[in-house]
Order: C-alpha cells, then sequence, then structure tokens
C-alpha cells in the first residue's frame, strides 16, 4: 500500500515539475490535486484559481512549490488514513523527485501558504508589481492575489495580500511630463513673485493669486490625466479566459472586445478584473446554449459574447453581453420563493425578478461543476463594484435571445485620496470634512420631520422622502453646541442606492481639499468612521467616511428587524 500511495503521489510530482519546466499544463496539475473541485465560499479564492487553471496566471518557482507542498500534505495524509504514518514525517519523502531550483517549504500557517501564491518582488516590497507592456502583448503579468477572509493578512496594510490587482506602475508619455515640469516651474515663478511683492501692491498680489489658480488647477488635470490606464490592460488577458473556458466545457463562440482604448483612473482598473472574470464565466456557461441546444433553437452554431466598454458625461459603463438562451424569470421568481428572497403575495415585474439574481447566495445552478455552481453568485460581483468603486449593475434579458449585465461607474467617485471638492462643518466644537461626492443637499430640518422610532433609531423627511437620521456627535462621542434641531443642519449623503441624513451643528463652505490617508490604520485602531484628514491649507480637519457610517447603520436597521 505505501509503495502504490509513493507512486501516485510521484505521478503528480511528476506532472507539476513538467509545469515548472514547460511553462504551461497548469490546469491539468491543478485538477490532479484536486483543487479544482473543492467547494469554496470565496469568489476572490475560486478567481485565483481559475485564472491560473485558465493560464492567465503565469506559472513561477513559488506556485509549483506551493503544489509540491500540496502533494507531500497529500501523501502524509494518504498514509495516516492507511494506518502507515509510524515514521517521522521528514522521511516521507526522500523518493519523491526534486528540482534543483525548487525547495519544498514547510508552511507554518496559512498565511505563510498563501504568500507562496504572491510575486517575490512583491512579497519583498509590501505591494504586488504590474508590468504594463501587458496591454501591448496581451499577457497579464501580475495575477489578482487576495486570501481568504480567516488568513490573516489586512488588505489595507503593507505586508498583507492586496484585494485588487494593483497598478504600481504607469507609462506616462514625455510630453505630458513635460508638461507637468513646465507647470511647476510656473507655479514657483508665481509664488516668487507673491513673496516679494508682499503686501505692497495689492492688484499685482490678486493678478497673481489668480495665476497661482489657474496654474494648480492645470497641473491637478494633468496629475489626474497621468492616472489613466487603458482599459486594454485588463480586457486582452480575458481573450484568453474566454478561448480556455469555451474548450474546457465544449462551446464554440466568438467573443469580441469594443472600447478597450478606453482610459479610466487606475484605482478602477484594479477593481474591475475580478468581476470582469466571473461575469464573463457566467456568459459562457450558464449563458451561452451548447452547440446542440443552439441548433434546436434555429440560432447560429457559433454563440458571441461582447465585452463592452463606453463613456457617456462623467460615467464608464463596462458590459458583458451575449445571445445565448438568456434568464428566465419565472425560474428565477421559483427560486426566489424557495430561498425566501421574494413575497409570495407579491406581484414583481420583469426587472424586479432579475435583480434575484444579485442576491447573496442565490444561483440557479442545478449542477455543480469545476467552472460554475461552486455556491458563490452574483452577490460576490455586486459587493466588488458597490463597495469598492461605488458602481451599480443593470441588467437586461430576453428570454431565448441574451443577456446584458451592465456595470456603471461614476468617475467623480473613482479615489479616496487626492484634490477633492468637500463640505467643512463643525460638529461639538471640532471641524470635519465631507467629501461633496457623496452630498446629495443640505436640509434643515424641522422639529416636527424628525421621528423617533420604538428601537431608539431615527427618521427625518426630506421634502417628501423619509431618511435614516445620524447624529454624528452621537457616534463620534462628542457634545453638540447646536441642542435645537431646527438650528442644525443635515447634510444628506448617498451611497449606492441607499441616502441617509448626517445632522451637523453647522455646515461652515464648501472647497477643495487635499485628502491623505493615515500612515497608521487609524479607523482600524480606534474603530471610527475616519477617512483620513484633510488640509485646507491654514488648518487640518478628519475626514468623515459616509459609506462606512451608513454600512453601520444599515447593519443596525438589520438586527432591529431580525430581533
Amino acid at each position: 500500500m505505501q509503495d502504490s500511495i509513493s507512486k501516485c503521489i510521484e505521478d503528480i510530482e511528476k506532472q507539476i515539475l513538467d509545469v515548472a519546466s514547460s511553462g504551461s499544463g497548469a490546469g491539468e496539475a491543478v485538477n490532479a490535486l484536486g483543487l479544482s473541485h473543492m467547494k469554496l465560499s470565496s469568489a476572490s479564492v475560486i478567481t485565483i484559481l481559475d485564472m491560473l487553471t485558465d493560464g492567465i496566471t503565469p506559472v513561477n518557482d513559488d506556485i509549483v512549490t506551493a503544489m509540491l507542498g500540496v502533494c507531500e500534505a497529500q501523501k502524509r495524509f494518504l498514509f495516516a488514513v492507511g494506518g502507515l504514518l509510524h515514521t517521522d514525517a521528514t522521511s516521507l519523502g526522500r523518493n519523491a523527485p526534486r528540482s534543483k531550483a525548487i525547495a519544498r517549504p514547510d508552511f507554518e500557517d496559512e498565511a505563510e501558504a498563501a504568500r507562496a501564491f504572491m510575486d517575490p518582488a512583491a512579497m519583498a516590497e509590501g505591494e504586488p508589481k504590474c508590468d504594463l507592456d501587458a496591454q501591448e502583448t496581451g499577457e497579464q503579468a501580475d495575477p489578482e492575489q487576495e486570501s481568504e477572509p480567516d488568513v490573516k493578512c489586512d488588505p489595507k496594510t503593507k505586508g498583507g495580500t492586496p484585494a485588487t490587482q494593483a497598478i504600481s506602475s504607469i507609462r506616462v508619455p514625455t510630453d505630458r511630463l513635460d508638461r507637468v515640469i513646465e507647470l511647476v516651474g510656473k507655479l514657483m515663478v508665481t509664488y516668487a513673485v507673491i513673496a516679494q511683492g508682499g503686501a505692497r501692491n495689492l492688484a499685482q498680489m490678486a493678478a497673481s493669486l489668480r495665476e497661482l489658480d489657474n496654474v494648480i488647477s492645470r497641473l491637478q488635470k494633468e496629475v489626474d490625466a497621468i492616472r489613466l490606464v487603458p482599459l486594454k490592460q485588463i480586457f486582452m488577458p480575458m481573450h484568453r479566459l474566454v478561448r480556455s473556458l469555451s474548450q474546457k466545457i465544449g462551446k464554440r463562440l466568438e467573443f469580441t472586445v469594443q472600447g478597450d482604448d478606453l482610459a479610466l483612473d487606475k484605482t478602477i482598473v484594479e477593481s474591475l478584473n475580478e468581476p470582469l472574470v466571473h461575469l464573463l464565466r457566467n456568459a459562457v456557461d450558464h449563458g451561452l446554449e451548447t452547440t446542440e441546444g443552439r441548433k434546436q433553437a434555429g440560432k447560429d452554431e457559433t454563440g458571441n459574447v461582447i465585452l463592452a466598454a463606453w463613456r457617456k458625461g462623467d460615467t464608464a459603463f463596462i458590459q458583458v453581453r451575449d445571445d445565448g438562451r438568456g434568464l428566465d424569470p419565472d425560474r428565477i421568481l421559483n427560486k426566489a420563493l424557495e430561498k425566501g428572497l421574494a413575497d409570495p403575495d407579491k406581484h414583481y415585474e420583469t426587472a424586479e425578478i432579475l435583480q434575484f439574481v444579485l442576491q447573496s447566495g442565490f444561483s440557479t445552478a442545478e449542477t455543480i461543476t469545476d467552472v460554475s455552481g461552486r455556491g458563490v453568485g452574483m452577490d460576490a460581483v455586486v459587493n466588488s463594484i458597490r463597495n469598492t468603486l461605488d458602481g451599480d449593475i443593470a441588467i437586461e434579458s430576453t428570454l431565448g435571445k441574451g443577456a446584458a449585465f451592465t456595470i456603471s461607474i461614476p468617475l467623480d467617485r473613482s479615489a479616496n485620496e487626492g484634490i477633492v471638492e468637500a463640505l467643512v462643518c463643525k460638529v461639538g466644537g471640532d471641524t470635519f470634512i465631507v467629501p461633496s461626492r457623496d452630498v446629495v443637499e443640505i436640509y434643515m430640518p424641522k422639529i416636527h420631520d424628525v421621528v423617533e422610532l420604538p428601537d431608539g433609531r431615527e427618521t427625518v423627511d426630506v421634502r417628501g422622502e423619509v431618511h435614516s437620521l445620524l447624529r454624528l456627535a452621537d457616534l463620534l462621542g462628542l457634545t453638540p453646541e447646536v441642542t435645537d434641531i431646527e438650528m442644525a443642519q443635515a447634510i444628506v449623503v448617498r451611497v449606492g442606492d441607499y441616502k441617509a441624513a448626517i445632522l451637523v451643528d453647522e455646515v461652515l463652505r464648501q472647497q477643495q481639499v487635499v485628502i491623505t490617508g493615515f500612515t497608521v490604520p487609524v479607523e482600524e485602531i480606534f474603530h471610527v468612521p475616519i477617512l483620513g484628514y484633510g488640509m485646507m491649507g491654514e488648518s487640518d480637519a478628519l475626514v468623515i467616511d459616509t459609506e462606512e457610517i451608513l454600512q453601520y447603520f444599515q447593519e443596525r436597521r438589520a438586527m432591529a428587524r431580525t430581533s
């Protein structure tokens, strides 16, 4: 029995070493290890394995070493089950084939094992590297990395595993750099004029200040343009993903990419990779029919999957569309009723029914395969789009003709740091900043507009719309200076589809501020909804994280409903 187990493991190890030498066949090695059949609850972990299996992630020595470590663990397991584990574990792998360039480490914990999937340079510097030559060659140089929730790594800290495919370098045209240098030179000259002129010539000073404001605005636009990255960087590797999926499940299709020259802020591009992988997998596996099914439906044997991007005003749209079977509203509604997500006494429109596929835990997959039906639904995509990018996703479908999933991303909400418009307000004698990107309006409530609920929460009627009323002073443990609610001001904010009114003592003004994050995780140490601090010239102030505040009160509302 011991020889049989060793022989089986040696065959797998040989297959892994062949992958190390050739750089191809990683999918077969993953299948041989049984990793593709695991039922995982994390969409991010599933995506990591899928990208390796589909050839998007390049094979390196660390990945091969980790695979060999899995082989060693499987050998120990089989020896233990067979009652053969009588000697020290180090003696079990003496006859296993080894590569001179590859050593097999013994991982001390899950976090260390997860780090084996990171690029060595990324492990040394604390963040992944991304070679932007990928946008020319179609190769994705650095895969998306994210560890499971139980791995003790904070994606926001320097040594942790990033939650998105980070872009650490950007190609910048030399003429754009020349313009930035020229503007910095003008900035220095204007500053010298103001400093030398002093207060003696007020007219000259006013003119210099206007010129300074103009130069700073132009400089900001140039810096914002430098941060733009073409979508081609993440769209090109999707060709390999779709081709691999179509071969794996035996479907003929034509994959078309449109608008990949659209350039977006790098924070957006970093966050789009995982949702697009999930949407394309669903389109190929769920959306398109088999060749026989398309023949019976009178369609061309070759299906069509389109990945398109375009911009309209201050909003970017990314769409995944197929000409497959479409979504069946009746089947979706029955599944929603079965899971208790729908009200059996309520009549739903088709658009409302389609939204059920975005609910957590919702899946219509009848069988579990290595492509879909593994317990992770569209809610993983929705959370990534809404929480990270403050965007939304819309569904259009015609039964028998296909479906389209359209991601909309507001471009003025793409960054939490930099120069932004903001409201400066006072609460309890302290000054705070609320980013204007989240603000809908400012309202002075009347006493009869405020209603206290039995569970202690408050609501306010703002021109016919009822919103939760969040007292910022109570949340931050401050004593408000304005006790009369009719003298206070409510800032109506919106994050995604949820609106709320944040009560402050006074809104002082609106101005541009420079938002900078803390060098230490202050918001985690003290558990306060603070995004960072804003520099306003004469003083600094803490920046309120409206998304975290609204999420906190939504959780409170959910707890109140269940209790």
